[in-house]
């Protein structure tokens, strides 16, 4: 188990991170995270588990994470943002985390809207974020975080669409230190959208997609939505050309038409984090 004392070493930033709950094993650091939250926790709190009983991701499906290999973890924010910008926080953290990632194993990071991490096309990393609203204003946020970083083997149905740091770098990484690195560049970049709005992320975050003008399926509900993706709104909404006209969606299940076996999911939701892919 990596102790508190390990995540701290070295750890320069000001504010994520000053209070570290740090579990074997939890239900969900997420449900911990959003409990603290509710009694006053400041922002910056970081909750983080090796195991979660409860781990889940979004429409309520399992999040599965080797114990001991991976990250999970969830942090708290108390961003003075109407609940629209809500949606922009999954992006806001994906280029975070993509960068902590290339810093780690120098391999490109690609986000996949709105809360997947990719490397070489496979999922490496996963966000899910929930909030509670107060008089048409955010209360707080609980970002969770979940990353595949030393695990080597997957189920089955998850091989070909998920990957680890190790995976991809044939080396073992060391999880404090890529820990420190993640809340680093997340303090960096909540502080620049805290001055200008979350809305600077939005050039950042597609500069590292491929899927601006390509052809995508949107489940929503038993309903699929086809078309080409043209952009994002500036509330984080992906606009997709459809039926000749533009339509703006904040949820759903993306699959990129022409690439077998990859299916990238999308939520304005926050919840538990996870290392792998979620059981469909």
């Amino acid at each position: 188990m990596i102790t508190e004392r390990e995540l701290r070493k070295g750890l320069k930033t000001k504010m994520f991170g000053k209070k570290i709950y740090a579990f074997q094993t939890i239900d969900s650091t997420n449900n911990c995270a959003k409990a603290v939250a509710n009694l006053g926790g400041p922002e910056g709190i970081v909750v983080i588990a090796e195991e979660q009983t409860a781990g889940r991701g979004r429409l309520g499906r399992q999040w599965l994470a080797n114990p001991n290999e991976n990250l999970t973890f969830s942090l708290v924010l108390r961003p003075n943002v109407p609940p629209e910008a809500i949606n922009q926080l999954p992006l806001f953290v994906g280029v975070a985390l993509a960068e902590a990632i290339e810093k780690t194993t120098a391999i490109h990071a690609e986000c996949k809207w709105p809360n997947d991490i990719l490397l070489n096309r496979k999922k490496v990393a996963g966000i899910l974020v929930e909030g509670s609203m107060q008089q048409n204003l955010v209360e707080y946020v609980v970002v969770g975080i979940g990353i595949n970083v030393n695990q080597t083997s997957f189920p089955q149905e998850l091989a070909s669409k998920a990957t680890s740091l190790r995976l991809e770098c044939r080396r073992e990484i060391d999880r404090a230190t890529l820990f420190r690195d993640i809340l680093t560049a997340l303090e960096a970049l909540y502080q620049q959208c805290i001055k200008r709005g979350f809305s600077i992320m939005l050039p950042l975050w597609m500069q590292r997609s491929s899927m601006m003008n390509k052809p995508i399926a949107v489940s929503q509900q038993g309903t699929v939505i086809t078309g080409i993706v043209k952009g994002l709104s500036k509330e984080g909404g992906l606009i997709l050309h459809s039926n000749g006209i533009d339509r703006t969606l904040f949820a759903g299940d993306v699959t990129i038409l022409g690439e077998v076996n990859e299916r990238f999911v999308g939520s304005t939701t926050v919840a538990q984090p996870s290392a792998s892919l979620p059981r469909a």
